[in-house]
């Protein structure tokens, strides 16, 4: 006979394990290439994949993998319904092959099986989903090890035990797949993310040449980068702009900060003030838009009594306020060209006189200032001093819009609900899966700002400690605005929608249909037919 399957205990051991792991690890590749670790050492598995499908190019590429090297893991690419991960990914069906010598669908492109190795092996290869949404496989191969019977063989004994066992590895995969969903789905958008900006062929060649270097050897370049305390981000642009806030930090230099609205260009001025040798001085912010261009002088120059109706006392301006510190000027192409002469006269030789009065006041500032329209193209209308803008373009830093740090946006929500958790005093959890695929798929053209208004609106609107997709504004919503267009009827959108809080009650009650039934004001007979409806299997959400 063979051996049916390992003990109870074993199982609850391993899906014990990769559950700390997805909600202990941050990073997402450690993630997925841990899991795949416990899996080989509870599981005897020989090799393990994750596989993830881009949906641009309809190409499905293994992600992360254990047991093969990193030339045999370039070698797994296919199409959709070519061999057996191209037909899971096709089908959303699981395959088991008991033997992959006797599979003529099991093409073994990773090359990582010999002959001789090949016999007695069984390949099993999941759907990883996202909702109904096929995103990838996790599949592993294992050698079976037959137990003989008594002289008579008792075939058909041995043939059950073998189906008993290969059925609990199925089981214990399918539960695994559903836990890394959530990881996956980040993965995918990043890995479409990235190849909708294809680098020449000379690049292309070098980044394969270079394959075999770990995220390991990636995650500690990274961390040579001290990142601003004030300041989210782990996305390569961003690791950009924080070695240019490490190099001009430590001088005196005027600095340029450029970037759309939303962007923070306020917290990477004062992450510079805050990193450099003025720290400990004042860091004063004016915002040059905010004001008329009468009170604007005022503010940024200050005044003698009775220099205009109002002015009853002396009055010191924002320069004098940062002696020996920083001024952060925000949106610098609102000045007038009046005041944009006095600034430059600042810069060239530390000195001004305020309004209504004759003395020279020296002062010692640095200068940042930020803005958010195009300069030259203000120059070229005479709305902006050419000498002005050469004098503050000397460290010119651009900040990246949200668009293109979309592997920070899970981090900054997550961040942005535990900040709006304690303001409103709620207790949210977690961000439903549904929620994650809008927030990454939606274009944020009002930046780090806009995705601050949404966690916002979704924290105060949740009733249930879940932030869901219908919680988020009605422009995250549109498939105009989200890049996800929406061809179904009305009735489909309604159902998804049922679907979703069903299952989120099941998540909440631990597969009991009964509770959620009532947490949802549903009868038991209506539930069931919910369920039966939706082909909700309740039992996977049981503990």
């Amino acid at each position: 006979m063979i051996i049916a399957h390992e003990e109870d205990h074993s199982s609850i051991s391993l899906l014990a394990e990769v559950s700390r792991t997805i909600t202990n690890e941050d990073d997402i590749n450690k993630v997925l290439r841990l899991v795949l670790f416990i899996m080989s050492e509870h599981m005897n598995m020989l090799r393990g994949m994750i596989t993830i499908l881009n949906r641009d190019t309809r190409e499905i590429v293994i992600n992360e993998s254990f047991g093969l090297t990193s030339e045999e893991k370039e070698r797994g690419r296919y199409r959709i319904g070519e061999g057996i991960i191209g037909q899971v990914v096709k089908t959303g069906k699981t395959v088991i092959v008991p033997s992959i010598n006797n599979e003529p669908l099991f093409l073994d492109r990773t090359r990582s099986r010999s002959k001789s190795k090949k016999e007695g092996l069984c390949f099993i290869c999941i759907p990883i989903k996202a909702g109904t949404e096929i995103i990838g496989t996790l599949s592993a191969d294992r050698q079976l090890e037959p137990v003989t019977g008594d002289e008579h063989g008792k075939k058909n004994k041995a043939d059950n035990g073998k189906k008993d066992m290969l059925q609990h590895y199925v089981d214990q995969l399918s539960i695994i797949a559903a836990m890394i969903s959530q990881a996956v789905r980040l993965r995918q958008l990043a890995h479409e993310e990235s190849a909708k900006n294809p680098l020449d062929n000379k690049t292309v060649e070098k980044l394969s040449q270079q394959r075999h270097y770990t995220d390991e050897q990636n995650e500690e370049t990274i961390s040579e980068v001290e990142r601003p305390a004030n300041i989210i981000g782990n996305a390569k642009p961003m690791i950009s702009l924080f070695k240019m806030i490490e190099k001009i930090a430590k001088t005196n230099a005027t600095t340029l900060i450029l970037g759309e609205s939303g962007v923070g260009k306020e917290l990477v001025a004062s992450a510079i003030h805050f990193k450099s040798l003025r720290s400990d001085n004042t860091f004063i912010k004016f915002n040059c838009a905010a004001l008329p261009e009468s009170i604007v002088e005022s503010e940024l120059f200050g005044h003698e009594k009775g220099a205009f109706t109002g002015a009853s006392a002396t009055r010191q301006g924002r320069f004098e306020l940062a002696h020996k510190g920083t001024i952060f000027l925000d949106e610098v192409g609102e000045l007038s060209l009046p005041i944009q002469a006095k600034l430059l006269r600042i810069i060239q030789e530390k000195e001004f006189e305020r309004v209504g009065g004759s003395k020279t006041i020296q002062v010692d500032v640095r200068i940042i200032a930020a803005t958010n329209r195009n300069l030259e193209e203000l120059i070229r209308k005479g709305l902006f001093r050419e000498d002005l803008y050469y004098r503050l373009n000397i460290f010119p830093i651009t900040v990246p819009p949200l668009r293109e740090r979309k592997t920070d946006i899970l981090l900054l929500a997550d961040y942005f609900v535990e900040k709006y958790n304690a303001a409103n005093h709620k207790g949210i959890r977690r961000i439903s899966t549904t929620t994650i695929d809008m927030l990454m798929r939606y274009h944020w053209p009002g930046n780090v700002r806009e995705l601050q208004n949404c966690m916002e609106r979704a924290v105060i609107m949740s009733e249930d400690n879940v932030i869901h997709g219908y919680h988020l504004p009605p422009t995250l919503q549109t498939a105009e605005s989200s890049g996800t267009p929406y061809t179904g009827s009305l009735q489909q959108k309604l159902d998804a929608i049922e679907k979703e809080m069903i299952m989120e009650a099941l998540k909440r009650t631990k597969g009991n249909m009964s509770r959620a039934a009532i947490q949802l004001g549903l009868s038991d007979r209506i539930m069931g037919l919910r369920i039966k409806k939706f082909d909700i299997d309740y039992r996977k959400f049981r503990p």
